[in-house]
């Protein structure tokens, strides 16, 4: 079914790339080999380092979640599970958390993966906290522990665009916190969450 599929995806970039207007619109001549075009998307499809990188992230997690409604109050605190799994064959890792935030239920579903041709991390989260889904963009330090992502999304307040990061820290363990800073009552960027993760299950 691989080789299927992989056949398939080659005949249909050969096809657009063959396309006079794929140079126009790019400005760019498109490859005429075959064997480059293959080996261009066996790069582009492959798992390898980047996605190795996610691999602690995976496992079932103890989360305590502090929120903060005001930047100088009291952080709310409450728990949550959280299990992520590989999907896709390696690819993204899947999240799936359930707890309680103020006293209500909350859930939400994430995936995070590599993008080999963009060569930068991808995330994309959605909880019964909202009705929009949220695209996180970003790449990690040098260090290969802290990761920044960022986002842009419509301010509930104002209805306007607005920044918002995700920064996470992961242990060699797998153990990891994320930080979710936003745009609340003010102009600048404070934190609005935080989530610390304690591996319970590999």
């Amino acid at each position: 079914m691989k080789i299927f599929d992989r056949g398939l995806c080659l005949l249909a970039v050969s096809v657009c790339l063959a396309n006079p207007v794929f140079a126009e619109n790019t400005g760019k001549t498109p490859p005429k080999n075959e064997a480059t075009i293959a080996k261009a998307l066996e790069m582009a499809m492959t798992p390898g380092e980047g996605q190795k990188r996610l691999a602690p992230m995976v496992g079932t997690f103890d989360v305590k979640i502090r929120t903060w409604v005001t930047p100088s109050g009291t952080p709310l605190e409450s728990t949550a599970s959280m299990v992520s799994t590989w999907v896709l064959d390696g690819r993204y890792v899947q999240s799936m958390l359930v707890g309680q935030v103020g006293g209500a239920p909350f859930s939400g579903i994430g995936y995070i993966g590599y993008d080999n041709t963009a060569k930068m991390y991808q995330t994309a989260w959605m909880d019964n906290g909202s009705t929009g889904m949220v695209w996180y963009t970003g790449n990690f330090d040098k260090s290969g522990k802290s990761a920044t992502m960022k986002a842009t999304v419509p301010n509930p307040l104002t209805t306007k665009p607005s920044p918002l990061e995700l920064r996470l820290s992961i242990a060699p363990n797998g153990d990891h916190v994320t930080e979710l800073w936003g745009h609340g009552p003010g102009a600048k960027l404070t934190r609005l969450m935080e989530l610390t993760y304690t591996r319970s299950k590999p």
